[in-house]
């Protein structure tokens, strides 16, 4: 199986995605877009990967020289064209929407923190997500969400997000959420957004409303991220199964 990431920074890695394709003994290659790395070949990969980063499909090349939505747009439209498994996680949820025609929305509300989903009746149904309770504690990092075709599925909501966990096919599927995250990943992740922790030492004195889906660095990076690991290796292993299934 070759695994293919497309990583936006260094501070946003694939953290436990990485480690399930290593336990598989999976070929794992990468694009570094902070490096403006070329795309592979859409024939050189079986499963892509489009990690996440603080652009948004409307980024301009102006506001980040090294980040071409439109090319990654392009490449994953491709890819899921050719009938690869494909899935994106924050932006790359997102860049999945704008790649099947559904444009991205703004969030009701930012997540910073781990905050729990909820699956919706399709997300019980589904077999990928069969291993899930009803609510799950996973990670977040977000203002936007993915955008919605009319076959896509929302497969699970937070009180934050409605458009946690979307699948637009049995092969593609947009997770706004972060179940990839580990202590590791996540604490380069605090070290590179202190801005968006601005004021949160002020928590019990100002409008405490506006940081209800925010969590204060410390509490995030003592978080035990094993048990969402563990759901997301589940829920590879069943796309792969699936994708082998369609060959």
């Amino acid at each position: 199986m070759k695994v293919h990431f497309i990583i936006h920074e260094t501070y946003e890695g694939p953290g436990a995605f990485l480690t399930w394709a290593d336990e598989h003994s999976y070929s794992v290659s990468y694009t570094k877009i902070y490096l403006q790395e070329v795309l592979p070949e859409v024939q050189s990969i079986d499963l892509l990967i489009v990690l996440g980063g603080p652009q948004c499909p409307a980024t301009t090349l102006e506001e980040c020289h090294y980040f071409s939505a439109k090319k990654e747009i392009s490449f994953i439209r491709s890819c899921i064209e050719a009938g690869k498994a494909v899935v994106g996680v924050c932006l790359g949820a997102q860049l999945i929407g704008e790649a099947l025609g559904a444009p991205f929305e703004h969030s009701p509300d930012t997540e910073i923190g781990y905050f729990p989903l909820t699956l919706t009746e399709d997300g019980r149904q589904s077999a990928k997500f069969s291993h899930f309770n009803q609510a799950e504690v996973v990670g977040h990092w977000h203002n936007d969400m993915p955008g919605l075709t009319p076959t896509s599925k929302i497969l699970a909501t937070s009180k934050g997000c409605p458009r946690q966990i979307i699948e637009y096919s049995s092969l593609v599927y947009g997770f706004q959420c972060h179940l990839e995250f580990t202590r590791e990943s996540v604490t380069e992740l605090i070290a590179e957004s202190a801005s968006d922790f601005i004021n949160i030492e002020q928590y019990d004195f100002i409008n405490i409303e506006q940081y209800d889906f925010i969590q204060a660095p410390q509490k995030i990076m003592i978080q035990n991220t094993l048990p969402m690991n563990a759901l997301l290796v589940e829920f590879m292993d069943k796309l792969m199964l699936s994708y082998t299934d369609c060959d």
